[in-house]
């Protein structure tokens, strides 16, 4: 038989109507057969003879199969022979090398190019085995001819995952960095896979690991390792690798750990003293010890002076004590942990966890006054000894990474510091689902505060998944531990950085007042007002902050949101007179302007007419050289026309000299932003939405070619990098201006769905254009679009983000198609199959786990999770909970979210938290007796 199945024979038969009970053998021709010296008994056809005879089938003869797969083949094998040679040309090519390994995965899905039968192809294909040893034989000859090379000594114990004992693997890791100490990427894929290997898995043996990775990398940026000298980029690594360990500890339970870390940094970065500076990092560290053990207040506690003040006291014979004042309030304890003892006991429990989680985050100290000492602490878990900390301290010589720290800090606490975490611990610090919460963006697009990043719970909430989550602020204790901090590290500052410190201050107890207004929460709502109200005044009090606009404008944007617009226009009206004729030069003077603008355009609709005006004159007297005064009437057409001359101008100024330096300058960056943003926002006030459409597309057209030159690929010079963030923040103004022009007038969908389609292939980790991408695609009747896009990005992309927004965009549909099916709560008939939906949003998740930032993505699998539960699949939701574990076994979050989704299983969860050593505050023992009183 041939290769389709039909008989080979020179003479066709008729089908015979009797069955036959077994397939004949025909001869190819029925003469005689013709025996010769080569073939004695005639046994051989024509080609196995003339083999025999080293001569080869006559040429028509070879053409006659299909060429198609051979064809295909032969291209194969000519590749398989030219990387053959290539990389015995240039062994030492490490990229060629990779490129061959990844090959192979091409080779093996063709149709049998190493097959020999037609079934051993099927078999070949789906040999998942066969592909790994061939990539291994590879490796194993790339590492022979590079002995140094660590990417391909990853890649072989990535590949050997699937072959070795987890104990093997260690081993092996643990002989590539005795090699390679001073590599940081190492030292994170290294810290990565200890901390994602369930059987092997410890808190206590990854704590001590970080400990060992930040010492050693402390020791060789010393240069203590003299045979490995410290690679360029060591410091920030370092730092990057300090925050992942804090946000492993927060996600574990062990909070107070965490925040000792970042108490011990502040110390040793900023309060170091002059006698040990010079020392080593291992020496700075053995002279901190005696200040961390000594029972003086520490950063964020009440009276922290530093370890330089410590210090210095203790040359001259200690502290002289002062008795403190007895009319402090004691903060109010909330005994009663079970308010309702009739739930059942998995609610009960994990009521009081969460509730000592939130409660019991600082590290607990004995209190002097009251004659406390280490052994009054109910739970030693809540004690940080030094031993706990020690090895984990690093220093920070980088003035901007030393700022990082303190923002890091800030933001750990709950506290709007916009910075976004290192790439390298960005998705392993994501534990809720905030990402997809759009806030009061749909009501005020255009003045709505959006954080850049969010995703990241702060210490002591663990929360259970689609918890909305607002900034409450913590409780009483914890608002104090902020102020003190505040207090301690604002003089540490100057000039740009005490201004961010003094706007991320304000901005928190700002959120804290949009909570109350949001939970209509009155009498809380006045006295976080009157908080609020009366730190902006003191902030401004401050010499240095007097003409500080950026403060000026959030007491102003205050005051607005508590609903005193009158005194909110005078608090703008005073700051703008404060100005002088700075014109168009300042960008917080444009973006203080811009806000107030915004705020009068987004006034109700019965005065939009006026408002308008009131925005048009803001604008207009930003451009003039005389101050700003209060709003008299309606602009002149004239002065309308001089303000825009004036924008354009300006504009095209701040294009022209930002271009031409590199790498541009933060002060440029700023102005450019700030002028487009005002520029454009008055285009739409005096000309309408197409005007300002095309300020966006000239600033963009003119940006992009920076940013992206011709021919040179993605930019990703330090000038390019900044041209990108300018880039960003005006597609981000653009977005929300016809966000607000959609919802006051009747305006298509399309340019804003194209506008946030070219940007999202530019910035595929905005969390802000995703959310509105979502939104607006949520509202359209076809899906096929979103979804060729979602895939277009990530394929490409590297980020997580639009995986998780993908899901959340096929979520928020199956929503919508389950809201049309039920009618009052009923079922009705489904014409729309809602299977497809669920199985697509099941490929999606297994589709993001692949990659290693996604598999290691706390916020990732808990979505996961709740969606299978909320399915009703429980044995396939436990199996997803387990497979979980088996990668971010330290997040105690999942354990949580188990505990509510499979009660039952209570029992063994805690068993399991308590065996992997995550922090379980309340031990079932100690509920039980809590129940009994």
């Amino acid at each position: 038989m041939n290769i389709d199945g039909a008989a080979i024979s020179s003479k066709t038969e008729p089908p015979s109507s009797e069955p036959i009970s077994f397939i004949p053998v025909k001869d190819l021709e029925d003469a005689a057969p013709v025996t010769t010296w080569l073939n004695p008994l005639g046994i051989y056809d024509q080609s196995t003879t003339q083999w025999l005879q080293g001569q080869g089938p006559p040429e028509q003869e070879s053409k006659q199969p299909d060429t198609q797969p051979d064809s295909e083949s032969a291209a194969l094998k000519a590749k398989v022979e030219e990387f053959n040679r290539r990389v015995r040309e240039n062994p030492r090519d490490t990229q060629l090398w990779m490129a061959f390994v990844a090959f192979q995965d091409e080779v093996m899905k063709s149709p049998g190019l190493y097959a020999i039968e037609e079934g051993e192809q099927e078999k070949r294909k789906r040999s998942l085995k066969l592909i790994l040893e061939k990539k291994l034989a590879i490796l194993e000859r790339a590492i022979e001819s590079n002995q140094s090379s660590v990417d391909l000594k990853l890649a072989k114990l990535k590949l050997c995952t699937e072959f070795w004992e987890p104990s093997t693997l260690v081993k092996e890791w643990q002989k590539l960095i005795f090699l390679h100490p001073n590599n940081t990427a190492l030292w994170q894929k290294y810290l990565l896979f200890c901390q994602s290997q369930f059987s092997t898995f410890s808190i206590s043996k990854i704590h001590s690991l970080y400990g060992k990775c930040l010492s050693t990398l402390s020791a060789v940026k010393d240069g203590s390792i003299l045979s490995h000298p410290a690679l360029p980029g060591t410091e920030e690594a370092m730092f990057a690798l300090f925050l992942q360990q804090c946000h492993f500890l927060r996600q574990a339970g062990h909070s107070e750990k965490a925040v000792s870390l970042f108490q011990a940094m502040v110390d040793f970065t900023f309060f170091k003293p002059d006698s040990v500076k010079d020392l080593p990092t291992k020496g700075q560290v053995e002279f901190f010890e005696p200040f961390w053990d000594s029972g003086e207040p520490r950063a964020g506690e009440k009276g922290a002076r530093g370890w330089k003040a410590w210090m210095h006291q203790q040359e001259r014979g200690g502290w002289v004590v002062i008795n403190p004042d007895e009319d402090d309030d004691e903060p109010e304890e909330d005994d009663q942990e079970i308010k309702d003892k009739t739930l059942p006991r998995w609610q009960i429990w994990l009521a009081a966890e969460r509730s000592r989680d939130q409660r019991h985050w600082r590290p607990w100290r004995p209190d002097k006054t009251k004659k406390q000492t280490e052994e009054d602490c109910e739970d030693p878990e809540r004690q940080v000894l030094f031993d706990d900390i020690g090895q984990s301290l690093i220093r920070l010589s980088s003035h901007n990474l030393q700022f990082q720290l303190v923002e890091a800090f800030l933001q750990f606490l709950g506290v709007p510091s916009g910075l976004t975490p290192p790439a390298s611990c960005l998705y392993l610090a994501m534990d809720e689902n905030s990402i997809f919460d759009n806030g009061l963006y749909d009501e005020k697009p255009l003045t709505f505060f959006n954080p850049s990043f969010s995703g990241a719970s702060c210490v002591g909430r663990m929360d259970r998944l689609g918890c909305p989550r607002w900034t409450r602020g913590q409780n009483r204790e914890g608002e104090e531990f902020i102020r003190n901090v505040f207090h301690l590290v604002m003089p540490l500052f100057s000039g740009k950085e005490k201004s961010q410190l003094c706007f991320s201050w304000l901005q928190y107890e700002i959120a804290k007042v949009i909570w109350c207004l949001h939970t209509k929460n009155k009498k809380r709502l006045k006295s976080q007002g009157k908080n609020c109200k009366k730190l902006a005044k003191n902030l401004l009090k401050e010499p240095e902050n007097r003409n500080n606009f950026c403060l000026w404008k959030q007491y102003a944007h205050l005051e607005w949101l508590l609903g005193n617009t009158e005194d909110a226009r005078k608090v703008f009206d005073t700051a703008l007179g404060m100005a002088g004729s700075r014109e168009l030069k300042d960008s917080d003077l444009c973006e203080l302007s811009l806000l107030y603008a915004e705020l009068e355009v987004e006034l109700s609709p019965e005065v939009r007419g006026a408002a308008t005006a009131r925005a048009v004159h803001i604008l207009t007297k930003l451009t003039e050289s005389s101050p700003c005064g209060p709003y008299t009437g309606q602009v002149l057409a004239v002065h309308i026309l001089k303000a825009r001359k004036a924008y354009e101008h300006a504009l095209q100024d701040c294009l022209g000299d930002s271009c031409v330096s590199d790498p541009a300058p933060t002060d440029s960056c700023s102005r450019l932003i700030s002028l487009a943003k005002c520029f454009m926002l008055f285009q739409y006030l005096t000309t309408g939405i197409d005007a300002a459409v095309r300020i966006y597309e000239q600033v963009f057209a003119k940006l992009n070619s920076y940013v992206f030159p011709e021919g040179s690929g993605e930019g990703d010079s330090a000038s390019s990098q900044s041209w990108t963030s300018v880039l960003e923040a005006i597609t981000l103004m653009h977005t929300s201006l016809l966000r607000f022009h959609m919802k006051v007038s009747v305006y298509p969908l399309a340019p804003l769905r194209e506008v946030l389609s070219q940007a999202l292939k530019l910035y595929p980790g905005n969390q802000v254009l995703w959310r509105s991408y979502v939104q607006i695609q949520n509202k359209s009747h076809s899906a096929s679009k979103t979804r060729r896009f979602f895939d277009t990005i990530t394929r490409s992309a590297k980020a997580l983000e639009p995986w998780l927004f993908a899901i959340e965009a096929e979520k928020l549909r199956k929503r919508l198609v389950e809201t049309v099916q039920r009618l009052d709560g009923r079922e009705i008939h489904a014409t729309i199959p809602e299977t497809g939906l669920t199985h697509r949003i099941q490929a999606l998740f297994e589709n993001a786990m692949r990659s290693d930032s996604g598999s290691q993505c706390p916020l990732l699998w808990r979505m996961y999770l709740n969606f299978l539960v909320s399915l009703g699949n429980k044995e396939r939701s436990k199996g997803v909970f387990y497979k979980a574990l088996q990668n971010c076994p330290w997040a105690k979050v999942l354990y949580l979210d188990a505990v509510e989704y499979f009660p039952d299983e209570m029992q063994e969860i805690l068993d399991l938290m308590t065996e992997k050593e995550l922090r379980v505050r309340l031990p079932l023992e100690e509920l039980e007796l809590l129940l009994e009183d």
